[in-house]
């Protein structure tokens, strides 16, 4: 059956800020408490989306969340009117005050994961929120994720979308950062593959041991039997604990595939020979050959990965049978990277076109290209069935454009956070934004 890939960016929210929050993500600690550029991290993302679209590459987007998280701050104490809330929480623990303010949902890759109908037993697209209960500023974006996901997938005849495991170390979910689907095609059955950090019942196995690991064996597996896909085409394979303690805090900042292709780090995981035998025995059941294009050490290493975000990027498809390679200028910035990039260009291999683009906002955050997106594969039935607003056209990128002029603060300290009239801000341009998408009570604000 036919189909087509779509990429699901996140909308940067008006809360975009530097607090530093993701400890083992080695560029969002780096930055920490400087000033932010919410408008031009929008813009950013919005010039992405529309380039890709403008190409033809299949584009949407998923909204912001509310911000700040008034139920979070509620929750644990801080009482009275949102502005005393904020003043209260401002004075006693900036640092909750900033989780509650936090703009990640932008990274839309962690939002959940993505099994097509093309695996599924039930022949549905499911979704699974991600829990992403290794982080307080993270941990409560899931029930959003959830609600804003079925608003855009509603047809249940072609959609499944499954709230978040349960909220314990078991079963930490970090969604589709962590999750790779090789196939023939977009519209075939595929082999998925799932990459873990440690397991949870097996105190005998390798963990890292400075960074945590993020994703379990079990919540993986849990994912798998919630969306119903065959064991014969589902592998499990363990990241490198030793390049999660260099900073690779999730598997796309080491590893990216599309199609038949994996594109990846010599160290990206704990038994290489033994990940490549999996994967190539169970693509042999679905008529693919893998094309493994390994990046020696050598050539360039964990740490220049790591700061250029080059294995955080899109693969995309192309006409003619060959892939484009979305990276982020830092990638050309620096000097390993960019020749390698130029040799893999020029090797005849699956990968001939290279797309950069500026999202320094986001990078200095710590997520890339790979990172704002989420991977949609649809039939076009399914692309019919979803909620058409949210499909980036060249009228809607213009609007959106408007709508962030109108609305951001080009500049965001940590001690802007505090102001009420930032809270006010935020309500008032998500209230604008779901009318734009044609998505009445997304947020119940």
């Amino acid at each position: 059956m036919r189909a087509r890939e779509f990429n699901f960016d996140g909308l940067v929210g008006p809360s975009h800020n530097y607090a530093g929050l993701s400890f083992g993500n080695v560029a969002s600690f780096s930055n920490v408490k400087s000033a932010s550029n919410p408008k031009l991290a929008a813009l950013q993302g919005l010039a992405k989306m529309r380039a890709l679209a403008a190409r033809g590459f299949g584009q949407a987007l998923l909204p912001p969340q509310d911000r700040p998280n008034f139920r979070l701050l509620r929750s644990i104490g801080f009482t009275g009117s949102d502005a005393e809330v904020l003043a209260k929480a401002a004075k006693e623990s900036p640092v909750i005050l900033a989780c509650a303010y936090s703009a990640s949902p932008m990274w839309t890759a962690n939002a959940a994961t993505v099994s097509p109908s093309a695996d599924s037993a039930d022949g549905r697209t499911h979704f699974t929120a991600a829990n992403l209960n290794n982080k307080l500023h993270r941990a409560f974006e899931h029930a959003q994720s959830a609600r804003s996901l079925r608003a855009i997938f509603k047809d249940e005849k072609h959609f499944a979308v499954h709230d978040a495991l349960p909220g314990t170390p078991a079963f930490g979910d970090e969604g589709a950062a962590n999750h790779t689907r090789l196939c023939k095609d977009h519209g075939s059955a595929a082999v998925e593959m799932f990459v873990y950090g440690r397991t949870e019942f097996d105190a005998s196995a390798p963990a890292p041991k400075k960074y945590p690991a993020r994703q379990t064996l079990e919540a993986s597996q849990a994912v798998a039997r919630l969306h119903g896909l065959s064991a014969e085409r589902t592998v499990y394979i363990q990241q490198n604990p030793d390049v999660i303690d260099q900073g690779v805090f999730h598997n796309d900042v080491i590893a990216v595939g599309n199609g038949n292709v994996l594109f990846y780090h010599e160290q990206a995981f704990a038994d290489e020979a033994g990940a490549l035998e999996q994967l190539r025995r169970a693509m042999g059941g679905v008529g693919a050959d893998l094309n493994a294009i390994r990046v020696d050490t050598a050539k360039v290493s964990v740490a220049d990965a790591v700061h250029s975000y080059l294995f955080n990027s899109q693969l995309l498809s192309k006409d003619n049978g060959k892939m484009a390679l979305v990276i982020p200028q830092e990638c050309e910035e620096n000097a390993a990277v960019a020749a390698y990039l130029q040799g893999l260009v020029a090797s005849g291999n699956a990968v001939d076109e290279l797309i950069h683009f500026d999202l320094r906002q986001s990078m200095r955050n710590g997520g890339g290209p790979a990172c704002l997106r989420l991977r949609v594969a649809l039939t076009d039935a399914e692309a019919a069935a979803m909620h058409q607003g949210v499909v980036m056209t060249e009228a809607l990128y213009h609007t959106l454009v408007a709508w962030v002029q109108k609305h951001y603060r080009d500049r965001l300290e940590p001690s802007d956070l505090a102001d009420p009239a930032l809270a006010i801000e935020v309500h008032t341009a998500l209230e604008d934004l779901s009318r734009i998408l044609g998505l009445p009570g997304l947020y119940d604000l």
